[in-house]
């Protein structure tokens, strides 16, 4: 297989199990697929900054601060100064919003776990892509300088 047929067949298995997701989050009437990544990413535990979420996710700025500001207005949320960086908050689930995120994701974990067994060698897949994505992003970068 060439470098083109492999980008190819790559660029449908991404986009395809990221359509899965949109899929599920369309049964949950959520406004926007990046609003599941959003919650997702909040849900797990660990502090996030709207920076990271932004980077991590690939999440444009301005759709994670539009998402934010509305989840933040409906008490799903709070934003508070990271000691030491002027112009980046930190973003939390309140006990509301882990409420409301359990609600959607519940299912959707269940889901992964059902199928998380059949994927082999889950490391290793993680792993390669991993790899692959430094390397696309490195030369993304290099790109636009």
């Amino acid at each position: 297989m060439d470098e083109r047929v492999f980008f190819y067949k790559l660029g449908k298995l991404v986009y395809g199990i990221d359509g899965v997701y949109e899929e599920y989050g369309k049964g949950y009437r959520l406004a926007s697929p990046n609003l599941l990544w959003i919650l997702y990413a909040l849900n797990d535990g660990e502090g996030h900054s709207q920076k990271e979420i932004c980077e991590e996710w690939a999440i444009p700025r301005s759709t994670a601060n539009t998402i934010i500001k509305d989840l933040e207005s409906k008490n799903y949320l709070v934003l508070s100064q990271i000691k030491g960086k002027r112009r980046e908050l930190s973003v939390s689930l309140t006990p509301r919003g882990k409420e409301y995120a359990d609600e959607i994701l519940s299912d959707l974990y269940r889901k992964e776990r059902e199928i998380y067994p059949e994927i082999e060698n889950p490391e290793e897949l993680l792993l390669s892509l991993q790899k692959l994505a430094a390397k696309m992003q490195k030369i993304a970068a290099k790109e636009i300088k």
